[in-house]
Parts: structure tokens; sequence; C-alpha cells
């Protein structure tokens, strides 16, 4: 890594664009800290500029959109607005940090850039199931965010696949709309907690299909079926669902932090309650990188305000 020999130190670098990111730079800017966004790049599936609304097609549950709107489009109005305000935009990934004193240092390959303070919003990324489909299919049947896209599929048959505690909660939540829930599970049991597992057992609009690999999916501009493989017998069979529903898990954008950021177990940033501040003075978190439990366009954008107020606060305080 190269040192910069620049003496221009910013109030704030914001790392991450999706909707977190995006709100922060719009307050950060409008509070004249004259905020750069390092929004990741283009190639990259895990923290791509305008995060994982951009893989989105219609977004209907964003307050202020009555015909719905398209993610990306969400997204380009967010990044339009920020920069209205003055925010800076570099379309890059950041590639290294030190935030063991001030100003913090980040890294875009060979450039430094120096800040006062440091909004993390990299996001979190859903595992999918590696299918050659699936790009192609994301958005057009094949979803996975239930509480996004359950209204989509009234008086459809469509498919989960996991078989943990979010697996069974995107399963009985979409029954709502479905006309048939298949919960599709490489083993012959359940790791979700008890009770979900009773309340989806029990439910007559869900179906288990145990020891079942979903192989391929079916269809060229919209999901038609999805082929599944019998885990023990190795027998292939073709369930024709119309919807399905990756719930194996999120994986938080967050190995940049290691050793640097607290974390849970699982990779999520943790952040003080009721607050974006992490354990490092000085450093913000919102977004995805830190909420696992609700992962909503309008909650991530929320927390991208919290961040932007406790950062001005924050320098404020220091500058005082």
């Amino acid at each position: 890594m190269t040192t910069d020999t620049s003496t221009n130190v910013r109030n704030v670098i914001i790392i991450g664009s999706g909707p977190a990111g995006l709100t922060a730079a719009i307050y950060t800017a409008r509070a004249s800290l004259a905020p750069l966004v390092i929004e990741g790049e283009p190639s990259s599936t895990s923290d791509q500029p305008g995060g994982q609304l951009m893989l989105t097609t219609e977004v209907e549950n964003f307050p202020g959109f009555p015909e719905g709107i398209m993610g990306p489009e969400l997204m380009m109005k967010f990044r339009e607005q920020a920069g209205r305000f003055g925010a800076e935009f570099l379309t890059a990934k950041a590639t290294a940090i030190d935030f063991s004193e001030r100003p913090f240092k980040v890294w875009v390959r060979d450039e430094l850039y120096l800040a006062d303070s440091i909004i993390v919003s990299t996001g979190a990324q859903s595992l999918m199931l590696g299918l050659e489909k699936e790009p192609l299919l994301l958005g057009h049947g094949l979803s996975t965010c239930a509480t996004c896209d359950g209204f989509f599929f009234r008086g459809q048959e469509i498919a989960v696949v996991g078989g943990g505690d979010s697996a069974v909660e995107e399963a009985t939540f979409l029954t709502k709309f479905a006309s048939k829930v298949y919960l599709i599970h490489r083993r012959d049991s359940l790791r979700a907690s008890k009770i979900m597992q009773e309340r989806a057992l029990n439910h007559p609009k869900i179906e288990m299909v145990w020891n079942t690999a979903v192989d391929d999916l079916i269809g060229e501009h919209k999901l038609e079926g999805a082929v599944l493989r019998n885990t023990v017998t190795g027998e292939t069979s073709t369930l024709p669902v119309t919807g399905l529903f990756v719930a194996i898990g999120h994986r938080p954008n967050t190995d940049l932090f290691t050793g640097v950021l607290d974390m849970e177990d699982s990779g999520y940033l943790v952040t003080k309650p009721g607050s974006s501040y992490t354990n490092v003075d000085g450093v913000f978190a919102c977004g995805d990188v830190q909420d696992h439990t609700y992962r909503q366009a309008i909650t991530a954008a929320g927390s991208g305000c919290m961040a932007a107020i406790d950062a001005e606060r924050w320098l404020e305080a220091q500058h005082g």
C-alpha cells in the first residue's frame, strides 16, 4: 500500500451505497460535511453500488411510491439526492482500512483517503444455491425475501429452500398469499426452533419436501419450475412452481473489518443499543451490515439517518 502525502482529511467517509449508505450521504451532505461515498464496484455481487436493491425488480413496499418502483431506479434517486447536496462518489471498492488512530485511513487499491469519521454500510448478501440460472431468474420468480415479494405470488404454488428459522418463517409468511408452499430441505429434520417447526409442520398449506436439494431451475424469462434431487436415492423430479424463495442464510460484507470492529459470530457488526456507534470511537455502522432482523430498504434507510446524525454530533463534540 502506498501512503498518500495529501493533507486532505475529510469529515466523513461512507463505505457502501445501499439504502443505508445513501441515506447517510443525504443527511451528512445536507449537514455540510461533504461526505465521500466509496460505493463499490458494479462487477462485485457482494457490495455493488446501490446494494441488494440493484438486483431487485419491482419494489412495492417503499413509502412514497404507490405504483411501485424498480429497485435500481429507487437507488438512482437516492444517489441523485445525495449528489445534489454535495456528496462525492467513488465507484470503487475499499480494499484496506486502518482505524487504529485518527484520521482514519481507507485505501482503494493504491489510493489513500483520510477521514475524521467513518460510516460503514457495506450491507449483506443472501447466500444462493449456486445454480446457473439464478442471476437470470432473480426477480422473475426467484427471490430471497418473502416480505418483499410474497405479495406477487397470490394464489400460486411456490417453494422455499432451507431448514432454519428464516426458511420456516418465510414459508409461514408466504401462506398468506400462496395457495401452497413447499418447504424443501436437504435433510430429514429442520434446524429451526421447536415452536417454528411445529407451526410449519401443522400448517395445512405447507408441504415438507425432505432429503431434497434443488439442482436446476426451469424457465428462461420467468420461473416455471425446479429440478429436485433426492439426497438419499439420487432420484430427480420436477416441481412446477412459479416462485422459489432461497432462505439458506445471509452473509454480511464485513471481511474488511475483521479484528478491528466488534462482530457477532455470524459476522454482523455490533453497534451500541439504540445507536450506530461501533466499538471504535468515530466509526459508525448502519443497514444490513449490522441488522440481521429486519433487512428492509426502509429500515436500512432509517439506520443510515441514525448513523449520519450520530456522526455529525460526534464530529461537533470533537471540534467543539
